[in-house]
């Protein structure tokens, strides 16, 4: 019997991969092979199934898109005529929301830090409702738009996401409390609980741990007299990249349960904040090979992009699946990136067959934070966006 290496398991994933994404998208399939490198193909029409998909499993919960996962025109749209709602951190994506005509009720704030001028531009469009995690943010927001709704934002676990977050925001129950009842002091009118369970979250024990705190805190507020309206569960909805990620239904299963058990009276309104969970896997990054080398032990290739110009992710540990479209016996590669700084490398431990000056590569799963975190670092430019 001959044995399977880790090499070959690899390829064998990443092609199947491919080859399933372009089988089901006809269009995706001619333009990868045809336009100028490199270049985000955006699937417009797996977003709204991704959309629906989330929507069908979820039906009691408001989503609100994570505008910073990726913010192109044509994806708001297309969000938008579907009825989402948007989550929002900044003036400029604010401004970009706005532009399509969407009413400020359906535009929340979830950054706990926030820039004043941006909470004094969101409140004269009409968006109200903030997210806190300090007595300082109350005060900013309670001098330059009064009365609004804030939810505060708890600190959870976020073992087994690959792209943690619960160091920088979030503080403890206790805390949190004592921030609603200064909210409330301060004229504000606190509405809810928020946590983030961390992006790209394959552990359901995360949105155990945050359920179950959130109610703690939600009891505790009802027995100040406060009665709190919005649970809001933040992002962390997985996709697929180099394994396989929890499902949609698997979570909604799990957390309408978590919320059954913990909550004796459900929330008025339930809040999810999607970004990467909808526009993942709806994208491929299209890039060219531009160079090899042969350096010490280890195969070098590199292509015209890198982690400054688009896969900035990398250097956080998301390990993207990336094809050729090439025959021939695998080799180990380091895929490097286009500048020359000695960071830009875009992942180690890759499996292909070996690639020639000029061939292409494939970079799945690169809906997300990609052309979002570009720059034109060395002078190279982000990748182009075409959606279809």
């Amino acid at each position: 019997m001959k044995t399977i290496t880790a090499g070959e398991i690899q390829f064998t994933y990443t092609k199947r991969y491919f080859e399933e994404f372009v089988s089901s998208r006809p269009k995706v399939s001619e333009i990868l092979k045809e336009v100028e490198t490199p270049a985000l193909v955006i699937d417009l029409e797996g977003i709204r199934s991704r959309y629906v998909q989330i929507r069908y499993h979820m039906p009691e919960v408001n989503i609100y898109y994570a505008v910073k996962a990726n913010d192109h025109p044509e994806i708001l749209k297309t969000l938008a005529d579907l009825g989402s709602g948007f989550e929002v951190a900044s003036s400029s994506e604010l401004e970009k929301v706005l532009s399509l005509g969407i009413p400020p009720e359906r535009i929340i704030s979830s950054n706990p830090v926030k820039p004043e001028e941006f909470v004094d531009y969101a409140y004269r469009s009409g968006v109200n409702r903030f997210a806190v995690d300090s007595f300082t943010e109350v005060e900013k927001i309670a001098k330059v738009a009064p009365r609004s709704r804030v939810y505060v934002r708890l600190s959870v676990p976020n073992e087994g996401s690959d792209w943690p977050l619960s160091r920088k925001f979030g503080t403890d129950p206790d805390t949190a409390l004592s921030i609603l009842e200064f909210a409330k002091e301060k004229g504000l009118v606190p509405i809810g609980v928020t946590f983030h369970v961390g992006s790209q979250c394959n552990n359901l024990r995360n949105w155990f741990i945050a359920v179950r705190e959130a109610s703690y805190l939600w009891e505790r507020a009802r027995q100040k007299g406060m009665r709190l309206m919005v649970l809001n569960m933040g992002g962390g909805i997985p996709v697929r990249y180099m394994y396989e990620a929890l499902r949609v239904e698997d979570i909604a299963y799990y957390v309408r349960g978590l919320i059954r058990k913990y909550f004796s009276v459900q929330p008025y309104e339930l809040q999810i904040e999607p970004g990467r969970g909808i526009v993942g896997d709806q994208g491929v990054l299209v890039c060219r090979v531009i160079g090899k080398a042969k350096r010490g032990e280890e195969n070098w290739i590199y292509l015209d992009t890198g982690v400054f110009n688009g896969l900035a992710e990398a250097l956080g540990g998301i390990r993207y699946p990336l094809y050729v479209e090439r025959g021939g016996d695998l080799k180990e590669w380091v895929v490097g990136g286009v500048s020359c700084d000695s960071m830009d490398v875009i992942a180690r431990n890759v499996f292909l067959p070996e690639p020639e000056v000029g061939d292409r590569v494939y970079i799945l799963s690169a809906g997300a934070y990609t052309t979002v975190y570009a720059s034109e670092f060395n002078g190279f430019p982000k990748p182009k966006v075409i959606c279809l």
